[in-house]
């Protein structure tokens, strides 16, 4: 392996943990280093892997709020409260470093379905919201790692 993709796996491996530990934005770190790479190889084969991966992070990025989306709906969570838990996770991620964001989201989430429904119900809304979120960061997350597979073939078979 070069230099070069050493650093390009680096930046994949930080982008795929990115979307784990929602600091970093994962999944346009993990295409901008395979497309850094696609630029210094230059061959056709390698935007191939490119146009691939970019394919795979795509309708990732589709899915991860399409399927979330309609289980919440299909469980009665409004789009309102998903509002509030995003705002409070969006204070959150300042507030509290690294888990902020995910605190903020259930705080939000939970106040929000509190005030609507009361306390007795506002916990099976909160999980069904949290399970949402657990199911998009998992389908995110396959799409980098097929990104990432997608890659190292690259890697593999370009000369």
């Amino acid at each position: 392996m070069t230099p070069l993709e050493v650093l390009i796996a680096l930046l994949i491996a930080v982008g795929v943990v990115g979307i784990v530990v929602p600091v970093l934005p994962g999944s346009i770190l993990v295409l901008g280093a395979i497309l850094v790479w696609a630029s210094e190889v230059g061959t056709p084969r390698a935007w191939t892997v490119f146009a691939v991966a970019a394919t795979f992070l795509a309708a990732g990025a589709v899915v991860k709020y399409v399927l979330p989306g309609r289980r919440l709906q299909e469980a009665g969570v409004p789009r309102s409260t998903l509002l509030a838990g995003a705002l409070l996770g969006f204070v959150g991620f300042f507030v509290v470093p690294v888990v902020g964001l995910i605190v903020g989201f259930v705080l939000g989430v939970y106040l929000s379905e509190r005030h609507r429904l009361g306390a007795r119900a506002a916990w099976p809304a909160t999980t069904h919201a949290l399970k949402a979120v657990g199911i998009s960061i998992l389908i995110e997350a396959v799409a980098a790692v097929l990104a990432a597979l997608v890659w190292v073939v690259g890697v593999v078979v370009t000369p």
